[in-house]
């Protein structure tokens, strides 16, 4: 191609246009391809942590359950967490 067909397609009115149509999509609309990719970068991280939940639920159910159910998981839970024992024990909690 020569230098006069390049100049004469790049000058068209409607070249003009849809390259500026592009440029604003792109760059500065409410809904550019910037700010869509960092919703959907944000829409991927709350779906990973909604399946984090989701099993710590479960965990958190399982574990609830066999509290009710066994009194050796009580009393093995209260020594753990809230470090409760025995009256002719002792307690050493070493961090």
């Amino acid at each position: 191609m020569n230098w006069n067909k390049i100049k004469k397609v790049v000058l068209n009115k409607y070249f003009i246009a849809t390259v500026v149509f592009l440029v604003v999509i792109v760059f500065f609309d409410e809904y550019s391809l910037r700010v869509s990719s960092r919703l959907h970068r944000q829409v991927d991280e709350l779906h990973a942590e909604e399946q984090a939940l989701k099993d710590a639920i479960v965990a958190d159910s399982a574990a609830n359950a066999d509290l009710k159910s066994s009194l050796d998981a009580k009393e093995h839970y209260g020594r753990e967490n809230y470090y409760m024992k025995r009256p002719d024990e002792d307690i050493f909690v070493i961090k």
